[in-house]
Protein backbone atom coordinates (compact mmCIF):
# COMPACT_ATOMS: atom_id res chain seq x y z
CA UNK A 1 0.00 0.00 0.00
CA UNK A 2 -0.05 1.74 -2.37
CA UNK A 3 1.53 3.12 -6.13
CA UNK A 4 -0.23 6.56 -5.20
CA UNK A 5 2.51 7.05 -2.54
CA UNK A 6 4.93 7.94 -5.69
CA UNK A 7 2.90 9.55 -8.12
CA UNK A 8 5.00 12.26 -9.77
CA UNK A 9 7.02 13.23 -12.44
CA UNK A 10 7.26 9.56 -14.50
CA UNK A 11 3.68 9.19 -14.58
CA UNK A 12 3.30 13.23 -15.79
CA UNK A 13 5.67 12.46 -18.58
CA UNK A 14 4.16 9.39 -19.86
CA UNK A 15 1.00 11.20 -19.93
CA UNK A 16 2.42 13.73 -21.83
CA UNK A 17 3.80 11.53 -24.70
CA UNK A 18 -0.19 10.56 -25.00
CA UNK A 19 -0.87 14.15 -26.27
CA UNK A 20 2.40 15.14 -27.54
CA UNK A 21 1.17 11.68 -30.19
CA UNK A 22 -2.01 13.16 -31.23
CA UNK A 23 -3.96 13.23 -27.75
CA UNK A 24 -5.73 9.80 -28.96
CA UNK A 25 -7.54 8.21 -25.46
CA UNK A 26 -8.79 5.52 -27.08
CA UNK A 27 -6.67 2.30 -27.53
CA UNK A 28 -7.52 1.06 -31.00
CA UNK A 29 -7.12 2.73 -34.33
CA UNK A 30 -6.99 6.21 -35.28
CA UNK A 31 -3.20 4.63 -36.52
CA UNK A 32 -2.87 8.04 -38.95
CA UNK A 33 -3.75 10.57 -35.88
CA UNK A 34 -1.68 8.52 -33.08
CA UNK A 35 1.76 8.59 -33.99
CA UNK A 36 2.89 5.13 -33.02
CA UNK A 37 1.57 5.72 -29.76
CA UNK A 38 -0.03 3.01 -27.97
CA UNK A 39 0.65 2.84 -24.11
CA UNK A 40 -2.49 0.27 -23.06
CA UNK A 41 -0.12 -2.20 -25.68
CA UNK A 42 2.73 -0.99 -24.42
CA UNK A 43 1.54 -1.54 -20.72
CA UNK A 44 0.32 -5.21 -21.35
CA UNK A 45 3.58 -6.31 -23.07
CA UNK A 46 6.07 -5.13 -20.14
CA UNK A 47 3.30 -6.82 -17.73
CA UNK A 48 3.59 -10.13 -19.18
CA UNK A 49 7.14 -9.78 -19.40
CA UNK A 50 7.18 -8.73 -15.98
CA UNK A 51 5.06 -11.32 -14.51
CA UNK A 52 6.73 -13.96 -16.71
CA UNK A 53 3.87 -15.24 -18.98
CA UNK A 54 3.04 -15.14 -22.79
CA UNK A 55 -0.36 -12.52 -22.80
CA UNK A 56 -1.74 -10.11 -20.58
CA UNK A 57 -5.08 -8.14 -21.03
CA UNK A 58 -5.60 -4.83 -19.24
CA UNK A 59 -8.79 -4.34 -18.29
CA UNK A 60 -11.10 -1.23 -16.85
CA UNK A 61 -10.76 -2.50 -12.92
CA UNK A 62 -9.56 -5.63 -10.75
CA UNK A 63 -13.76 -6.51 -10.43
CA UNK A 64 -13.72 -6.78 -14.52
CA UNK A 65 -10.43 -8.78 -14.84
CA UNK A 66 -12.09 -11.69 -13.04
CA UNK A 67 -15.50 -11.00 -14.90
CA UNK A 68 -13.08 -11.41 -18.31
CA UNK A 69 -11.06 -14.25 -17.02
CA UNK A 70 -13.90 -16.19 -16.00
CA UNK A 71 -16.14 -15.15 -19.59
CA UNK A 72 -13.19 -17.49 -21.14
CA UNK A 73 -14.50 -20.47 -19.55
CA UNK A 74 -17.38 -20.27 -21.04
CA UNK A 75 -19.60 -21.23 -18.12
CA UNK A 76 -23.17 -22.34 -17.66
CA UNK A 77 -25.75 -21.48 -15.39
CA UNK A 78 -25.66 -23.88 -12.81
CA UNK A 79 -21.56 -24.56 -12.49
CA UNK A 80 -20.45 -24.03 -8.95
CA UNK A 81 -16.89 -21.45 -8.92
CA UNK A 82 -15.34 -21.68 -4.92
CA UNK A 83 -13.70 -19.13 -3.79
CA UNK A 84 -12.91 -18.07 -0.04
CA UNK A 85 -15.19 -16.06 2.36
CA UNK A 86 -12.51 -13.98 3.49
CA UNK A 87 -12.02 -11.68 0.36
CA UNK A 88 -13.57 -8.33 -1.42
CA UNK A 89 -17.22 -8.64 -2.32
CA UNK A 90 -15.83 -8.42 -5.85
CA UNK A 91 -15.01 -11.84 -5.91
CA UNK A 92 -18.16 -12.94 -5.69
CA UNK A 93 -20.14 -10.31 -7.67
CA UNK A 94 -18.01 -11.37 -10.73
CA UNK A 95 -18.87 -15.50 -10.31
CA UNK A 96 -22.50 -14.27 -10.21
CA UNK A 97 -22.07 -11.86 -12.97
CA UNK A 98 -20.77 -15.05 -15.04
CA UNK A 99 -24.28 -16.66 -14.28
CA UNK A 100 -22.32 -19.29 -12.26
CA UNK A 101 -23.12 -20.22 -8.30
CA UNK A 102 -20.31 -18.87 -6.18
CA UNK A 103 -19.42 -21.30 -3.32
CA UNK A 104 -17.13 -20.17 -0.51
CA UNK A 105 -14.46 -22.05 1.43
CA UNK A 106 -13.05 -21.24 4.83
CA UNK A 107 -9.69 -19.77 5.10
CA UNK A 108 -6.93 -20.79 7.64
CA UNK A 109 -3.97 -19.01 9.36
CA UNK A 110 -2.96 -17.55 6.17
CA UNK A 111 -6.31 -15.75 6.04
CA UNK A 112 -6.74 -17.36 2.62
CA UNK A 113 -8.12 -20.34 1.01
CA UNK A 114 -7.68 -23.74 3.64
CA UNK A 115 -7.58 -26.73 1.19
CA UNK A 116 -8.99 -29.41 3.16
CA UNK A 117 -12.62 -27.06 3.01
CA UNK A 118 -11.73 -26.30 -0.39
CA UNK A 119 -11.83 -30.38 -1.70
CA UNK A 120 -14.60 -30.59 1.24
CA UNK A 121 -16.77 -28.34 -0.82
CA UNK A 122 -16.26 -29.92 -4.63
CA UNK A 123 -19.27 -30.97 -6.87
CA UNK A 124 -19.84 -32.55 -10.15
CA UNK A 125 -21.08 -28.89 -10.95
CA UNK A 126 -17.43 -27.02 -9.54
CA UNK A 127 -15.62 -25.81 -12.88
CA UNK A 128 -13.44 -23.38 -10.92
CA UNK A 129 -11.53 -21.87 -7.74
CA UNK A 130 -10.63 -18.50 -7.68
CA UNK A 131 -7.77 -18.11 -5.01
CA UNK A 132 -7.37 -14.98 -3.29
CA UNK A 133 -4.19 -13.47 -1.71
CA UNK A 134 -5.46 -11.28 0.55
CA UNK A 135 -3.88 -8.40 1.64
CA UNK A 136 -0.76 -9.43 0.02
CA UNK A 137 0.18 -12.82 1.83
CA UNK A 138 -0.02 -15.87 -0.83
CA UNK A 139 -2.06 -18.46 -0.99
CA UNK A 140 -1.38 -21.93 -0.27
CA UNK A 141 -1.30 -22.47 -4.14
CA UNK A 142 0.79 -25.51 -4.41
CA UNK A 143 -1.70 -27.51 -2.86
CA UNK A 144 -4.83 -25.22 -3.99
CA UNK A 145 -3.19 -26.42 -7.57
CA UNK A 146 -2.70 -30.14 -6.57
CA UNK A 147 -6.28 -29.94 -5.55
CA UNK A 148 -7.41 -28.38 -8.92
CA UNK A 149 -5.56 -31.06 -11.25
CA UNK A 150 -6.92 -33.55 -8.93
CA UNK A 151 -10.27 -32.66 -9.80
CA UNK A 152 -9.86 -30.62 -13.44
CA UNK A 153 -11.14 -27.91 -12.01
CA UNK A 154 -9.44 -24.46 -13.55
CA UNK A 155 -7.36 -22.49 -11.10
CA UNK A 156 -7.61 -18.73 -11.35
CA UNK A 157 -6.00 -16.32 -8.90
CA UNK A 158 -7.67 -12.95 -7.73
CA UNK A 159 -3.97 -10.85 -6.90
CA UNK A 160 -5.27 -7.85 -6.99
CA UNK A 161 -3.10 -7.63 -3.53
CA UNK A 162 -0.28 -9.98 -5.15
CA UNK A 163 1.19 -8.02 -7.20
CA UNK A 164 4.54 -8.38 -6.81
CA UNK A 165 4.63 -11.19 -4.64
CA UNK A 166 5.64 -14.48 -5.53
CA UNK A 167 5.69 -17.91 -4.20
CA UNK A 168 8.71 -20.05 -4.39
CA UNK A 169 10.36 -17.13 -7.21
CA UNK A 170 6.98 -17.59 -9.27
CA UNK A 171 4.93 -14.64 -9.74
CA UNK A 172 1.38 -14.30 -7.97
CA UNK A 173 -1.06 -14.25 -10.77
CA UNK A 174 0.68 -17.06 -12.87
CA UNK A 175 0.15 -20.44 -10.90
CA UNK A 176 -3.07 -20.74 -12.53
CA UNK A 177 -4.82 -20.84 -15.93
CA UNK A 178 -5.58 -17.12 -15.48
CA UNK A 179 -4.35 -14.71 -13.40
CA UNK A 180 -6.35 -11.47 -12.32
CA UNK A 181 -4.71 -7.97 -10.63
CA UNK A 182 -5.89 -4.54 -9.74
CA UNK A 183 -4.77 -1.42 -9.77
CA UNK A 184 -7.04 1.00 -8.01
CA UNK A 185 -5.69 3.76 -6.11
CA UNK A 186 -5.00 1.79 -2.72
CA UNK A 187 -3.07 -1.06 -4.78
CA UNK A 188 0.40 -1.50 -4.64
CA UNK A 189 0.44 -0.07 -8.10
CA UNK A 190 -2.26 1.80 -9.91
CA UNK A 191 -3.43 3.42 -12.28
CA UNK A 192 -6.40 5.38 -10.63
CA UNK A 193 -9.03 2.52 -11.28
CA UNK A 194 -7.77 -0.46 -13.97
CA UNK A 195 -6.80 -4.50 -14.08
CA UNK A 196 -4.85 -6.69 -15.52
CA UNK A 197 -5.58 -10.21 -16.54
CA UNK A 198 -2.37 -12.71 -17.17
CA UNK A 199 -2.95 -15.86 -19.55
CA UNK A 200 -0.82 -18.54 -20.11
CA UNK A 201 -2.90 -19.85 -23.04
CA UNK A 202 -3.52 -18.26 -26.27
CA UNK A 203 -6.48 -19.23 -27.17
CA UNK A 204 -7.84 -18.18 -23.66
CA UNK A 205 -6.40 -14.63 -24.38
CA UNK A 206 -7.99 -14.35 -27.51
CA UNK A 207 -11.33 -15.24 -26.17
CA UNK A 208 -11.36 -12.67 -23.19
CA UNK A 209 -9.43 -10.32 -25.39
CA UNK A 210 -12.78 -10.60 -27.81
CA UNK A 211 -15.30 -10.18 -24.96
CA UNK A 212 -13.75 -7.18 -23.22
CA UNK A 213 -14.54 -5.44 -26.50
CA UNK A 214 -18.07 -6.16 -27.77
CA UNK A 215 -16.94 -9.02 -29.17
CA UNK A 216 -14.31 -7.30 -31.33
CA UNK A 217 -11.75 -9.74 -32.88
CA UNK A 218 -9.91 -6.68 -33.62
CA UNK A 219 -9.12 -8.72 -37.45
CA UNK A 220 -6.18 -6.94 -39.07
CA UNK A 221 -7.31 -7.60 -42.74
CA UNK A 222 -10.38 -5.62 -42.03
CA UNK A 223 -11.00 -2.25 -40.68
CA UNK A 224 -12.52 -1.92 -37.01
CA UNK A 225 -15.91 -1.18 -38.49
CA UNK A 226 -16.18 -4.18 -40.29
CA UNK A 227 -14.35 -6.49 -37.19
CA UNK A 228 -14.89 -10.44 -37.50
CA UNK A 229 -17.09 -11.47 -34.21
CA UNK A 230 -17.86 -14.88 -33.11
CA UNK A 231 -19.39 -14.24 -30.07
CA UNK A 232 -20.85 -11.28 -27.89
CA UNK A 233 -18.79 -9.34 -25.25
CA UNK A 234 -19.03 -6.65 -23.13
CA UNK A 235 -16.51 -3.15 -22.77
CA UNK A 236 -13.89 -3.16 -20.03
CA UNK A 237 -11.19 -1.53 -22.29
CA UNK A 238 -8.31 0.60 -20.71
CA UNK A 239 -8.00 3.79 -21.90
CA UNK A 240 -4.56 4.97 -22.91
CA UNK A 241 -4.36 7.53 -20.17
CA UNK A 242 -4.48 4.67 -17.33
CA UNK A 243 -1.97 2.59 -19.52
CA UNK A 244 0.69 5.37 -19.61
CA UNK A 245 -0.17 5.32 -15.53
CA UNK A 246 0.81 1.98 -15.82
CA UNK A 247 3.73 1.76 -16.97
CA UNK A 248 5.31 4.40 -15.08
CA UNK A 249 4.33 2.40 -12.09
CA UNK A 250 4.67 -1.15 -13.66
CA UNK A 251 8.72 0.56 -13.40
CA UNK A 252 8.37 1.27 -9.79
CA UNK A 253 6.80 -1.33 -8.73
CA UNK A 254 9.53 -3.44 -7.47
CA UNK A 255 10.63 -0.46 -4.73
CA UNK A 256 7.42 -0.11 -4.13
CA UNK A 257 6.94 -3.98 -2.46
CA UNK A 258 10.63 -3.88 -1.24
CA UNK A 259 10.43 -0.39 0.76
CA UNK A 260 6.62 -2.61 1.92
CA UNK A 261 8.47 -5.52 2.84
CA UNK A 262 11.32 -3.65 4.91
CA UNK A 263 8.70 -1.01 6.66
CA UNK A 264 6.38 -4.65 7.29
CA UNK A 265 9.88 -6.07 8.46
CA UNK A 266 10.55 -3.40 11.11
CA UNK A 267 7.13 -3.49 12.27
CA UNK A 268 7.01 -7.04 12.58
CA UNK A 269 10.46 -6.62 15.19
CA UNK A 270 9.00 -4.18 16.73
CA UNK A 271 5.60 -6.38 18.23
CA UNK A 272 6.69 -9.63 18.27
CA UNK A 273 6.99 -11.10 21.52
CA UNK A 274 3.98 -9.29 23.08
CA UNK A 275 1.43 -11.53 25.05
CA UNK A 276 -0.89 -12.85 23.36
CA UNK A 277 -0.03 -11.69 19.86
CA UNK A 278 0.20 -14.39 16.79
CA UNK A 279 1.91 -13.15 13.37
CA UNK A 280 -0.48 -14.38 10.80
CA UNK A 281 1.05 -17.18 8.72
CA UNK A 282 2.65 -17.15 5.34
CA UNK A 283 3.47 -20.41 3.23
CA UNK A 284 7.06 -21.78 2.89
CA UNK A 285 8.88 -19.93 -0.06
CA UNK A 286 6.71 -17.03 -0.31
CA UNK A 287 7.09 -13.45 -0.21
CA UNK A 288 4.11 -11.40 -0.16
CA UNK A 289 3.14 -7.61 -0.86
CA UNK A 290 3.67 -6.53 2.81
CA UNK A 291 0.71 -4.62 1.83
CA UNK A 292 -0.28 -4.63 5.87
CA UNK A 293 0.63 -6.64 8.94
CA UNK A 294 -1.78 -8.90 10.17
CA UNK A 295 -1.94 -10.33 13.95
CA UNK A 296 -3.57 -12.34 15.93
CA UNK A 297 -4.87 -11.90 19.39
CA UNK A 298 -6.92 -13.44 22.04
CA UNK A 299 -10.37 -12.64 21.70
CA UNK A 300 -12.34 -10.01 19.44
CA UNK A 301 -12.95 -7.48 22.33
CA UNK A 302 -9.00 -7.21 22.63
CA UNK A 303 -9.05 -6.48 18.82
CA UNK A 304 -11.62 -3.78 18.92
CA UNK A 305 -9.31 -2.35 22.16
CA UNK A 306 -6.44 -2.29 19.85
CA UNK A 307 -8.13 -0.34 17.49
CA UNK A 308 -9.24 2.11 19.73
CA UNK A 309 -5.90 2.47 21.42
CA UNK A 310 -4.20 3.01 17.74
CA UNK A 311 -6.15 5.58 16.49
CA UNK A 312 -6.71 6.93 19.46
CA UNK A 313 -2.62 7.67 18.46
CA UNK A 314 -2.89 8.80 15.08
CA UNK A 315 -2.99 5.19 13.74
CA UNK A 316 -4.82 3.58 11.47
CA UNK A 317 -5.81 -0.52 11.35
CA UNK A 318 -6.91 -1.89 7.73
CA UNK A 319 -10.30 -4.11 7.27
CA UNK A 320 -9.69 -5.75 10.49
CA UNK A 321 -11.13 -5.52 12.68
CA UNK A 322 -13.75 -2.79 11.58
CA UNK A 323 -14.77 -3.40 7.84
CA UNK A 324 -14.93 -7.40 7.96
CA UNK A 325 -18.82 -6.40 6.14
CA UNK A 326 -17.16 -5.63 2.69
CA UNK A 327 -14.82 -8.47 3.28
CA UNK A 328 -16.23 -11.57 4.82
CA UNK A 329 -18.98 -13.74 3.16
CA UNK A 330 -21.00 -14.42 5.92
CA UNK A 331 -22.19 -10.40 5.98
CA UNK A 332 -23.06 -10.61 2.52
CA UNK A 333 -27.12 -11.34 2.73
CA UNK A 334 -27.99 -8.85 -0.08
CA UNK A 335 -26.46 -12.07 -3.07
CA UNK A 336 -29.62 -14.15 -3.09
CA UNK A 337 -27.36 -16.64 -4.99
CA UNK A 338 -24.67 -16.68 -2.35
CA UNK A 339 -27.27 -17.37 0.31
CA UNK A 340 -29.01 -19.94 -1.52
CA UNK A 341 -25.54 -21.85 -2.32
CA UNK A 342 -24.96 -21.92 1.48
CA UNK A 343 -28.21 -23.14 2.68
CA UNK A 344 -29.91 -19.80 3.74
CA UNK A 345 -27.81 -19.67 6.73
CA UNK A 346 -24.60 -17.08 5.43
CA UNK A 347 -23.79 -15.73 9.54
CA UNK A 348 -22.91 -19.68 10.46
CA UNK A 349 -21.98 -21.04 7.38
CA UNK A 350 -17.93 -20.11 7.78
CA UNK A 351 -17.44 -20.67 11.69
CA UNK A 352 -13.61 -21.21 11.06
CA UNK A 353 -13.13 -17.91 9.08
CA UNK A 354 -15.24 -15.68 11.68
CA UNK A 355 -13.25 -17.46 14.29
CA UNK A 356 -10.05 -16.61 13.06
CA UNK A 357 -11.15 -12.69 11.63
CA UNK A 358 -12.82 -11.85 15.01
CA UNK A 359 -9.08 -11.96 16.63
CA UNK A 360 -7.64 -10.19 13.95
CA UNK A 361 -5.90 -6.75 13.96
CA UNK A 362 -4.51 -5.47 10.29
CA UNK A 363 -1.77 -2.85 10.35
CA UNK A 364 -1.51 -1.16 7.05
CA UNK A 365 1.75 -0.75 5.54
CA UNK A 366 3.24 2.12 3.79
CA UNK A 367 6.21 3.04 1.37
CA UNK A 368 6.63 6.46 3.19
CA UNK A 369 6.73 5.52 7.09
CA UNK A 370 7.60 8.00 9.64
CA UNK A 371 10.13 7.74 11.71
CA UNK A 372 9.27 6.22 15.32
CA UNK A 373 6.14 4.39 14.06
CA UNK A 374 7.10 0.88 14.96
CA UNK A 375 8.23 2.21 18.32
CA UNK A 376 4.74 3.86 18.90
CA UNK A 377 2.92 1.15 17.26
CA UNK A 378 4.58 -1.49 19.90
CA UNK A 379 3.99 0.92 23.20
CA UNK A 380 0.57 1.41 21.99
CA UNK A 381 -0.18 -2.66 21.87
CA UNK A 382 2.05 -3.77 25.07
CA UNK A 383 -0.33 -1.17 26.88
CA UNK A 384 -3.45 -2.87 26.16
CA UNK A 385 -2.33 -6.36 25.73
CA UNK A 386 -0.32 -6.33 29.03
CA UNK A 387 -3.66 -5.31 30.86
CA UNK A 388 -6.30 -8.40 28.91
Amino acid sequence: MPGFELIGTEEQAEIQEVFASGGILFRHGFDALRGGCYKVREFEVAFAEAMRVPHALAVTSGTAALRVALAALELRPGDEVITQAFTFVATVEAIIEARAVPVCAEVDATLNMDPADLERRITPRTRAVIAVHMLGTPSRLKEVAAICRRHDLTLIEDSAWGCGGSLEDRPLGTWGRMGTYSFDFAKTMTTGEGGMVVFQSKTDYEKAAAWHDHGHENNPKVPRWEDTRSGSGFNYRMMELQGAVGLAQLRKLPGIVGAQRANQARLQAAIEGLPGLTLRESPAGSQGTADALVFFVRDNPTALRCRAALLEKGISTKILPEATTWHFAATWSHMPELVAAHGGALESAFPATSALLSRCVSLPVTVRMREGMPEEVRAVLSAVLTRA
